[in-house]
């Protein structure tokens, strides 16, 4: 064996014995390579999602409008990509409207989507989506967790969901800390070429959005007919003072029955 062919096998049985065992029937990935997200492949089943359930249906045409105003809004020479989707009580629909916009942007050829449940005194996107508790936002803070072991690949186009995980004593304290702030501009700049839908506490009776305000890129606010009266509208938008409105979306609104351009419909309570 000459010299060379001696230094290519010390060097091949170098590397091997570098690298650790894999346990029976699993393998083990190269350092430089980063484990694999599974994915769900969500069956959307909800009617009130309408992108994913019902996408020839008049609402859905709604959010696709919706959708292509806030693209108009937020992209240009600086992408401004982690926007809040909040109300200003509870029940105008601020969840559905958060996952239809985030289905309808995923779905795009275009966009990749994060959609984070920061609502974590009151999760529904979990339920909304048929999947059960799962680590997210809680542990991502509290316990040291891994972001990429919190997230979700749904499977619906592309979209992923980081949930919020498990309940916290004062969820308000938690995001007005400097980690939660530091963990949000985290996330925004690592994944600076995606949308990061965030769907936050209704505004008046938590105070948590608040903080979330200042540091996102935009909102949308869900107002729905009915159940929110103006003199709430108007101290919400005072609470959101600095906040980047991006615009307000009117929720469960009756139209003429004899209209031919719009439909009567109505979307959910969360």
């Amino acid at each position: 064996m000459s010299r060379i062919e001696e230094a290519l096998a010390k060097a091949a049985q170098l590397r091997s014995s570098q690298t650790p065992a894999a346990p029976a029937g699993k393998s083990v990935l190269p350092p430089h390579l980063p484990p694999q997200v599974a994915t769900e492949n969500i069956q959307v089943t909800n009617q009130l999602l309408v992108m994913a359930s019902a996408p020839n249906t008049p609402a859905a045409e709604e959010y696709r409008k919706l959708k292509s105003i806030i693209v108009k809004q937020t992209k240009g020479d600086h992408f401004r990509n982690m926007l809040m989707v909040t109300s200003s009580i509870g029940g105008e629909g601020k969840t559905v409207t958060a996952l239809n916009l985030a289905i309808s942007l995923a779905q795009e050829y275009d966009h990749t989507v994060l959609l984070v449940d920061a609502d974590i005194r009151k999760p529904s996107i979990g339920s909304y989506l048929g999947i059960g508790s799962r680590a997210g936002i809680s542990e991502c803070l509290l316990d040291g967790l891994e972001l990429k072991d919190a997230l979700i690949r749904t499977g619906i186009g592309k979209l992923s969901l980081l949930p919020a995980g498990r309940e916290v004593r004062n969820p308000a304290e938690l995001f007005s800390s400097q980690r939660m702030k530091d963990f949000l501009i985290e996330i925004k700049n690592r994944y600076y070429d995606r949308y990061i839908i965030i769907d936050t506490p209704p505004v008046l009776p938590f105070a948590e959005t608040r903080s979330l305000s200042a540091i996102v890129d935009g909102a949308v606010l869900v107002v729905k007919e009915g159940l929110v009266s103006l003199p709430n509208i108007t101290e919400t938008m005072d609470c959101l003072k600095g906040t980047n409105m991006l615009g307000i979306v009117y929720n469960g609104a009756t139209m003429e029955q004899h209209s031919e351009r719009y439909q009567y419909y109505r979307q959910g309570n969360a």
